[in-house]
């Protein structure tokens, strides 16, 4: 017999992955004509919608799939995407937690690491006052949002004095580079007996942030004095003086679910490389480092992808420039926290955090968002990100001024 046709709600999904998002919501407009009922048809109409930035009508269409199937973790999560992006925080923290009952997400902490202090269910953090006994805060996401999230810490440690973060080996420098001393684990074996556990990502949730109450960034995060020693020597030596120093990093993690339309070629951001007076630094790792050996441009490029051995080389260098331009990735976050001026680059369905119609964020003051006009249009961002970069007074030693 011959395979099943796809059905329309399946097509609006295979369609807006294909980034052909117009096809995507006229099959999943007609899927949901057809069968009302379906909430898998109004699920991944929102998706689409979401993609399109109609998020109003994203979030009424998730809304709708709630209804239909309530236990249903992919509706509620989706949901909680276009509440947060549209600056609905109260309601979209609360729908966020469905993320734990999304298929393949692990918990939060492994059976074996409960069994072995002998929890059989961990007992959540709700937010208040913790005085005795250890709470285990995890940094549960990617690198971006750990520093995003790592702001939270200094007030779980005025409610919960014993508190241990357990993070990856790479997000290690960040956390010891923070004032207060936060102890770090990087193994489960590592981990200590605990009396609660919080996940980095919920605390916001946990604290009510809402668009005009988040934390200022990281506060007092520094990079090591004889890493800048060492990085200031060796910029210094390579870059000409009295040039703009601009970092530059335009490609993400690939396995990241939404690098396709997050990440752009090297050669897109061509409109720097003919600036004047402006040396460029690759601050590019992964796959994408190596477009750095084509390049082609009247303005220096200095390649340090190969040299940044961690996010403390990383920290050093951010302090060694002007201004850095990037897309959404963790570099804009730890630019950000720590207060260095930064462009970053955003597609046009941008990650919730970056909310809708803003050319700044909340997170952090002195970020400015560039985002496509429409799907794939990056000129326009970038020209925007140029002028950011350009438009900043020059010190007298023809260095822009940081103020």
């Amino acid at each position: 017999m011959p395979p099943t046709p796809p059905s329309d709600s399946d097509l609006c999904e295979i369609r807006r992955r294909e980034g052909r998002l117009d096809e995507a919501a006229a099959h999943g407009w007609r899927s949901v004509a057809r069968d009302p009922a379906d909430a898998a048809g109004w699920y991944n109409l929102g998706v689409a919608l979401y993609d399109r930035l109609e998020a109003s009508a994203s979030i009424a269409c998730e809304r709708r799939a709630v209804r239909l199937a309530p236990d249903a973790p992919g509706p509620h999560f989706e949901l909680a995407e276009g509440l947060l992006l549209s600056g609905q925080w109260e309601e979209g923290w609360r729908e966020y937690e469905w993320r734990w009952r999304l298929p393949g997400v692990p918990p939060l902490i492994p059976p074996a690491v409960l069994e072995r202090h002998g929890h059989t269910v961990a007992r959540s953090w709700d937010g208040r006052p913790l005085p005795e006994g250890t709470l285990l805060l995890v940094a549960d996401q990617g690198f971006g949002d750990t520093i995003q999230f790592a702001r939270y810490l200094p007030m779980v440690a005025s409610l919960c004095p014993n508190l241990v973060v357990a993070c990856s080996p790479d997000m290690r420098p960040v956390i010891r580079s923070l004032p207060g001393g936060y102890r770090t684990v990087t193994d489960w074996e590592e981990a200590p007996p605990f009396a609660a556990h919080a996940a980095l990502s919920s605390l916001p949730g946990l604290f009510g942030t809402r668009p005009d109450s988040v934390p200022p960034p990281l506060p007092g995060l520094r990079a090591e004095p004889e890493r800048v020693e060492r990085w200031t020597e060796r910029l210094d030596g390579l870059l000409p003086r009295g040039y703009r120093r601009v970092g530059l990093v335009w490609a993400g993690r690939p396995t990241h679910g939404n690098d396709r339309n997050r990440s752009l070629p090297l050669g897109r951001l061509a409109p720097f490389f003919t600036l004047e007076k402006t040396a460029l630094v690759s601050l590019q790792k992964g796959p994408a480092q190596a477009e750095a050996a084509r390049y082609y441009g009247t303005a220096p490029l200095v390649d340090l992808g190969p040299e940044l051995e961690s996010f403390a080389d990383t920290m050093a260098v951010l302090g060694q420039l002007d201004h850095v331009v990037c897309v959404d990735t963790a570099v804009a976050h730890l630019a950000g926290a720590m207060g260095h001026p930064t462009a970053v680059l955003l597609p046009y369905a941008p990650d919730w955090r970056w909310l809708l119609g803003r050319s700044g964020t909340p997170w952090y003051p002195t970020v400015t968002l560039h985002r496509q006009p429409a799907p794939g249009r990056w000129e326009e961002a970038i020209r925007g990100a140029v002028a950011a970069v350009t438009g900043r007074k020059l010190r007298a030693s023809g260095r822009p001024s940081r103020r």
